[in-house]
């Protein structure tokens, strides 16, 4: 497995990923938006899991001076519990780091407890705020 930043040849790899690991999510947050999005604003933050030529990964990070977060981490169904996730996260953690990011933050539903498992299992811990949101 190789992980490095995505590349425009990826697309059609990413947004299959992103479609399996992400069915319910709103049309916003498709391939086809967010990748454009994210190649505008710090393109070399998003970052795939190659193997045998097919993409089994991704996370997109960001960094705003004061925070980084990370989005939209994916794993194929059949690429799970090897170790492609937690080595994607510690991708981004050294990208972020080495930006001088000190505190990163993601979201999670609420009622994915394996997501959440995972997350604990990296180090990462859940913290009392509410997260809000307002579309524009």
């Amino acid at each position: 497995m190789e992980i490095r930043p995505y590349m425009a040849a990826d697309f059609d790899g990413l947004d299959a990923l992103w479609r399996e690991a992400f069915p319910k999510d709103p049309p916003r947050n498709r391939a086809d938006v967010s990748v454009p999005a994210k190649l505008a604003m710090q393109d070399d933050l998003l970052f795939v899991a190659i193997e045998q030529g097919r993409v089994i990964g991704s996370i997109m990070a960001g960094y705003d001076g004061h925070r980084g977060w990370l989005y939209s981490v994916a794993v194929r169904q059949d690429a799970r519990r090897l170790g492609v996730g937690k080595a994607l996260v510690q991708t981004a953690e050294a990208a972020l780091r080495a930006r001088g990011c000190c505190k990163i933050n993601l979201q999670v539903r609420s009622s994915n407890a394996a997501v959440i498992a995972f997350y604990k299992g990296l180090g990462f811990s859940v913290e009392d705020h509410i997260s809000m949101g307002r579309l524009l």
